[in-house]
């Protein structure tokens, strides 16, 4: 029989069970409420972020073709559906791609080429680094890139080559030579190339035109070695006078900086066969040519292989016609490691550099020019870039947090990123994009997940190089030099023609009148000939010249 004691305490326990139980229900309800409460948020902010990422992308949806660079991300989250895209009847607006060394710039590069490529555009690019001529080749194809593609929005990625050629500059290289006449290249980018000052360009300017006058072409350096030579000499002194301005001191110090570039390998690129712009607008199979410049022997000239290449988009410039606003462009010129082209340049040559690039887009030519910092391109230049690709940037001193904020006050307000922060939290392959829509007008500001290049991301090897190089239609046109008579033989002549003849006694049997005159003999000279025959036309075939100095074709 239970006592009244066993019974209060066996319901003392039976109550301590309950509010134990009810105890447990209560926080298990609560915890309930708050992971609720937790989905509810997370939902609502994937719902922000993904109506963030559509209204950007709304100014991304073009009706015409468009280069696709990637999609929109918002707080670390890709939107596959929230496309970036450039208009490919803007590309000719021109545009620049920057970030820090790492950041993914050549591989954006590498990208924005298979796109033109794909689109029939053909495409010129700087290969400093020796790291593009994977586009010759399939890329790899593994979960991680085609993960990749997915999350980027490019559903249809596949490993694909495109049509390449690899040129090289001067003969020192691993591809076809190309090269370029002095008189071609003309006295404002020469004088970048040779490190000259303002007074030593005049200088040079004024030489090329004495030269132009008396029709003594300039081929290669040895011709305008032999001509400042000649102007140097007792036998010039007048010459050089007649010039004006010119001093024999000024004169000398270009003529050391001529021996010192040809010393370092600079005569192998001035010369002929000189580069036809018509062999950088090829197609093949419906895709554009991509052709790389490596630098070749060059390389410890960097200056000279960016200051070439603006000498081939200004013989564009003076070779193309007038097309105004088309469908796609004809060509899209791309300058890697941009900021050589413009440390230590002259007034003129930037003035130069920027009315090229302000007017060439009328010939159907994009200009793109990529480097690590925004602010190693000159203000006039950076203005008329439409497109602007920005990797992330660094400031670890005073220096690097000025030029981001230079930077960030050149980009469109945006509401829904913080773009000083965002620019250097950018990781690799991200990039912070604006471009100009249809209508001419800037698109959102989109921090962009750049799609994976289709063809391979690393070199295909030199020996491959080569072999594509020795193959290539263009080793028959450029592969061997050309040294026909200029400037350098004329001048040889005409230095004969001033000696004076050995005396001799005449033959027996033969009269005075029967021998050949000194005069006669030298005039029969072919070299003579030639250059007497240069000089009495030399009015008539004075070199027209126009941007940069350079001759018109």
């Amino acid at each position: 029989m239970t006592t009244p004691q066993e019974k209060a305490a066996a319901a003392r326990k039976a109550a301590e069970d309950a509010a134990r139980v009810a105890a447990e229900a209560m926080a298990a309800a609560e915890a309930a409420e708050q992971e609720a409460a937790a989905a509810g948020r997370e939902s609502a902010g994937s719902s922000a972020a993904t109506g963030a990422a559509a209204e950007i992308a709304a100014g991304y949806a073009f009706d015409g073709p468009a280069l696709e660079l990637g999609t929109v991300m918002v707080d670390g989250v890709a939107d596959p559906g929230a496309r970036v895209r450039i208009p490919l009847r803007m590309m000719n607006r021109h545009g620049l791609v920057a970030g820090a060394t790492g950041t993914g710039k050549t591989k954006t590069l590498q990208g924005i080429a298979e796109h033109l490529s794909r689109a029939g555009v053909p495409v010129v690019m700087a290969d400093v680094k020796g790291d593009l001529s994977g586009l010759s080749a399939p890329g790899a194809d593994n979960e991680k890139i085609r993960a990749r593609a997915a999350e980027t929005g490019a559903t249809d990625w596949a490993p694909s080559a495109f049509p390449t050629e690899f040129v090289s500059l001067g003969t020192g290289g691993i591809g076809v030579p190309i090269r370029a006449t002095i008189t071609s290249f003309g006295p404002i980018l020469l004088s970048k190339v040779l490190g000259l000052n303002d007074t030593q360009e005049s200088t040079l300017g004024l030489i090329f035109h004495w030269a132009d006058q008396r029709g003594l072409a300039l081929l290669d350096l040895k011709d305008l070695r032999a001509v400042i030579t000649h102007l140097t000499s007792p036998e010039g002194k007048e010459d050089l006078k007649g010039i004006g301005g010119v001093s024999p001191q000024t004169a000398g110090v270009i003529l050391r900086s001529l021996v010192n570039l040809e010393a370092e390998g600079g005569d192998t690129f001035f010369g002929e066969p000189e580069l036809d712009p018509a062999d950088l607008l090829r197609t093949a199979g419906g895709l554009g040519v991509i052709t790389l410049f490596e630098l070749g022997q060059q390389a410890a000239r960097p200056a000279l292989f960016s200051t070439f290449l603006m000498w081939v988009l200004a013989d564009l410039f003076q070779t193309l016609p007038e097309v105004g606003d088309v469908d796609k462009p004809k060509l899209v010129f791309i300058f890697d490691e941009a900021h050589l082209l413009f440390s230590e340049a002259s007034k003129a040559f930037l003035q130069q550099v920027e009315q090229t690039v302000k007017l060439i887009r009328s010939k159907g030519v994009g200009v793109f020019f990529c480097t690590q910092l925004p602010t190693d391109i000159p203000n006039p230049v950076l203005s008329q870039l439409g497109a602007r690709v920005q990797h992330a940037l660094r400031a670890f001193t005073p220096d690097d947090q000025k030029a981001l904020s230079k930077t960030v006050r050149t980009y469109p307000k945006s509401a829904v990123y913080d773009l000083e922060e965002a620019l250097t939290s950018l990781g690799t392959g991200e990039a912070i994009v604006t471009v100009l829509s249809e209508t001419g007008a800037p698109t959102p500001v989109a921090w962009t997940k750049i799609a994976p290049p289709r063809s391979l991301m690393d070199t295909i090897g030199d020996d491959k190089i080569k072999a594509a190089a020795l193959s290539s239609a263009l080793q028959g046109k450029y592969g061997q030099s050309v040294d026909r008579e200029s400037a350098y033989e004329m001048l040889l002549a005409s230095v004969a023609s001033a000696e004076p003849p050995p005396e001799s006694t005449p033959a027996p049997g033969r009269s005075q009148q029967e021998d050949d005159s000194a005069a006669e003999r030298i005039m029969k000279n072919p070299a003579v000939k030639s250059f007497l025959r240069s000089a009495a036309s030399a009015a008539g075939r004075e070199i027209s010249r126009s941007i940069f100095g350079t001759r018109r074709r």
